[in-house]
């Protein structure tokens, strides 16, 4: 079965209506009809260019991913012009450090945004079928002739939707040289071959990717990418490809035109001989923002990214987005009945965890709405708050390309005291897999405008993440729902089942008969009747909720079970838009 394969790009737009709700725990209120201008963000085409670019050795992680046509056989040599080939870039260097980086781009948000130069010829004239017959050559992988350097440094090829040149730096005892890029670097199969010439200098690149002995300590398997505006994507061990992380996010879903930084130039530090960790620092640009960002990448079970931003206003920004997240959910037992397809869950996470200052936690399971969602959950210096794929079993998702149970959960931890604000989901209706409909960030409180800066630091932990892991609460294992009341009979219209399963905790281990309350609360709609039983032969108690609601509305549904005096359970939160 052929499929087609993901990428990560601003690109054309959409005009859609929205309506923003908010969740338990923050304010609430409805805007109808706010146009919002939201990209298709469909993540396979990316991939394609992944596949293209083969990993250094082994598998590539990107295949690993999802299953896409290999590039097309090398065309019969053509005759070509000789080119001369040119004498080689001179190397020099410059004073860097983090400092200094943040000093230039504090300077460069006083300045007018200056937008990139696409390129012409060959490069600007790229199509998507173009790019994937692109290959960046394995035996030029820098890095490669270190044999003390755990790590490989590939390129990947401007074009198609990476028109915008990307510099690459490397930084060693302070000073930065710049990477240089060519044709030569690169394999053109098909007709592309006679449309490059050899030996002919790149004006950038798109982005790049790190490869390390992830898996096993003879292969280099690939672990982090970077493409595409502020996009990148990372991989703990075990894992596929599956959501991504961004820089930064600035107007998404608001009545302003979302903007999209881009990381316009990389600068990557040498690692230590036999380093586990290397460090990566990027410059971040865009009309209304600059920034300087460190990001100290450590490979292992869980990829650890230590993240440093700091970020400069060049214009009022109407919403600022803090270390967002970018995922795919398209169907599972809460929504199956929509999606006339033999595998059960379609998702590459199944919900939004938050850990909040308290130690309470709360569990969100992803929409595919009816109509754009935007959930607000006030907080205060959460503990942590990510997208997490919960479901790791083979047989809930049943195939055997996508591997959605090895998609890795991405866990924030705020560093610092990042003080009062909003976690926001955003969840855009889509009927395909190949779109990445989901996104989470932080807003922190106060406005921020021209001549402002603020600094964010934060752990980014990728792989497949226990969130569920607690001594004393238990945590939601499945939602699903269905047509409220008892089966058989006619209930009415507007009537909804929810049912929840929580497992772990101190409640695993309680009798049938304890006494345990569901602790409910329903938003805009009327809970008719709750029942809480210990599913027999297992460690799971089953909260089942009926509620009915008005045509139109959108109900926040918020529960958890106490008991003994105390909260025994993570806090379950729902969204039920009655359409």
């Amino acid at each position: 079965m052929q499929r087609p394969v993901r990428f990560l790009a601003s690109g054309a737009g959409w005009t859609i209506y929205a309506e923003k709700t908010e969740s338990y725990g923050g304010r609430s209120h409805v805007e109808p009809d706010l146009p919002v201008y939201r990209p298709m963000i469909s993540r396979r085409l990316l991939l394609s260019s992944g596949v293209a670019a083969t990993a250094l050795a082994g598998l590539p992680a990107w295949a690993q991913d999802e299953e896409a046509p290999p590039p097309a056989t090398p065309s019969e040599p053509q005759v070509q012009p000789e080119a001369e080939t040119p004498a080689p870039v001179a190397a020099e260097s410059s004073p860097f450090s983090f400092d200094m980086l943040t000093d230039e781009m504090r300077e460069a948000a006083t300045q007018p945004y200056k937008e990139p130069q696409r390129p012409a010829g060959v490069l600007g004239d790229l199509k998507y079928d173009d790019y994937r017959n692109i290959n960046f050559r394995a035996d030029h992988a820098r890095w490669a002739d270190d044999p003390t350097n755990l790590f490989r440094v590939a390129a990947f090829h401007m074009g198609w939707l990476y028109s915008q040149p990307v510099r690459m730096f490397e930084v060693s005892d302070g000073a930065a040289t710049e990477m240089h890029f060519s044709t030569d670097d690169f394999e053109y199969y098909n007709d592309l071959a006679d449309r490059f010439q050899p030996h002919l200098e790149l004006p950038g690149i798109a982005g790049f990717r790190l490869s390390t002995p992830l898996n096993r300590p003879d292969i280099f398997d690939e672990l982090v990418a970077f493409l595409g505006a502020s996009y990148f994507r990372a991989l703990g061990r075990g894992n596929s490809y599956g959501l991504s992380a961004r820089g930064l996010v600035v107007n998404t879903a608001t009545n302003q035109q979302e903007e999209f930084p881009r990381f316009s130039r990389f600068y990557l530090e040498h690692p230590a001989d036999g380093s586990n960790t290397v460090i990566v620092y990027a410059t971040l640009d865009s009309p209304s923002v600059t920034g300087a960002y460190r990001f100290v990448i450590t490979p292992g079970e869980e990829t650890v990214m230590l993240v440093t931003a700091r970020i400069f206003a060049r214009q009022d920004v109407a919403q600022l987005g803090i270390a967002p997240l970018t995922s795919m959910y398209l169907y599972s037992n809460t929504n199956r009945s929509a999606f006339d397809d033999f595998r059960p869950n379609v998702h590459d996470s199944d919900g939004l965890f938050i850990e909040r200052l308290s130690g309470d936690r709360v569990w969100r399971p992803l929409n595919n709405p009816p109509r754009l969602s935007g959930s607000y959950l006030a907080e205060e210096s959460p503990r942590s708050f990510g997208l997490f794929q919960r479901d790791r079993e083979f047989e809930n998702f049943q195939d055997l390309e996508a591997r959605y149970e090895r998609r890795p959960s991405a866990l924030v931890e705020p560093m610092g005291e990042w003080g009062k604000g909003t976690v926001r989901l955003v969840e855009i209706p889509t009927d395909s897999e190949v779109n990445d409909n989901i996104v989470v960030f932080w807003i922190p409180e106060g406005s921020f405008n021209k001549g402002d800066s603020r600094e964010f630091a934060y752990s980014l932990r990728w792989g497949a993440l226990a969130s569920e892991t607690h001594d004393r609460l238990a945590f939601v294992t499945e939602t699903r729902t269905g047509v409220g009341g008892v089966s058989g009979l006619n209930n009415g219209e507007n009537f909804r089942k929810f049912v929840i399963d929580f497992r772990g905790g101190v409640i695993a281990n309680l009798p049938v008969d304890a006494k345990l309350d569901p602790v409910i609360n329903v938003g805009n709609g009327t809970l008719e009747h709750s029942s809480l039983v210990r599913i027999p032969s297992t460690d799971m108690w089953r909260l089942v909720l009926d509620v009915r609601a008005g045509k139109g509305q959108v109900v926040e549904l918020a529960a958890h079970i106490a008991g003994y005096g105390r909260k025994l359970s993570e806090t379950w939160l729902y969204q039920w838009m009655n359409a």
